[in-house]
């Protein structure tokens, strides 16, 4: 099943750029791969909805698999999250309209909550491919802050021009390095004895999310309910 299901999305790929994530490119698909329809859809209940999501979930594979293969640890870890996102576009670059229509797809309403989904779980997985161990709010902090940083990435690439992306990693290293000062101003403010107290109680309240497998129960990729 997974043979068939990968050579049904290689084979939606050419479509993809002339009628996006769509009915007819799936259609498209199936007749180029010579598959029963019946089949197909029991392996993409959602059609074209689920190629996209399949297609968006492969380049996130990729991006793990050279993030294992390289090595990192001569960079700072500000350059190692910066290369999460620099590879994970990279390995959507062959296929950069595909990427451009999956954003169209997953701008609209009714699909929203799915792309949603996807730019976390892409941010997850360059957090657990780096070795966090992070615990309870910065947990949830993290991925939330990189799920940021990627999808404005995400959206300054599709229309960068330059060579060799050179204005997309510039603005990439920007993006992180205001979520570095993020970071430096609220270890000043828990340093600081007036502010820290203004804080309390909303630090208190994050302290009670858990991550993953530490009783907090969520739907968002990466999480595994617990009772």
């Amino acid at each position: 099943m997974e043979d068939l299901k990968t050579k049904i999305l290689d084979a939606s790929l050419p479509h993809v750029a002339f009628d996006g994530w769509s009915k007819e490119t799936f259609d498209a698909a199936i007749e180029d791969c010579d598959i029963d329809p019946g089949l197909a859809k029991s392996i993409y209940p959602r059609g074209a909805l689920d190629l996209a999501i399949a297609f968006h979930k492969r380049g996130d594979a990729q991006m793990v698999a050279r993030l294992k293969s390289e090595n990192l640890m001569s960079m700072r870890f500000r350059d190692r999250i910066a290369a999460g996102v620099r590879y994970r576009l990279e390995a959507a670059a062959v296929d950069k309209e595909a990427v451009r229509r999956g954003s169209a797809l997953f701008a609209l309403p009714t699909n929203a909550a799915e792309g949603a989904k996807l730019i976390w779980g892409t941010a997850d997985a360059i957090w657990t491919a780096l070795g966090d161990q992070s615990k309870d709010h910065n947990w949830y902090t993290k991925r939330t802050i990189l799920s940021a940083v990627y999808g404005a990435t995400v959206l300054f690439w599709l229309g960068d021009e330059s060579e060799d992306n050179a204005a997309t990693w510039e603005f990439l290293d920007r993006r992180i390095d205001n979520v570095m000062q993020f970071e430096k101003v609220k270890a000043q403010v828990n340093a600081n004895p007036v502010a820290s107290k203004l804080m309390a109680g909303p630090n208190w309240l994050l302290s009670q999310l858990k991550a993953p497998g530490s009783g907090f129960v969520s739907d968002l990729p990466g999480h595994t309910n617990s009772k």
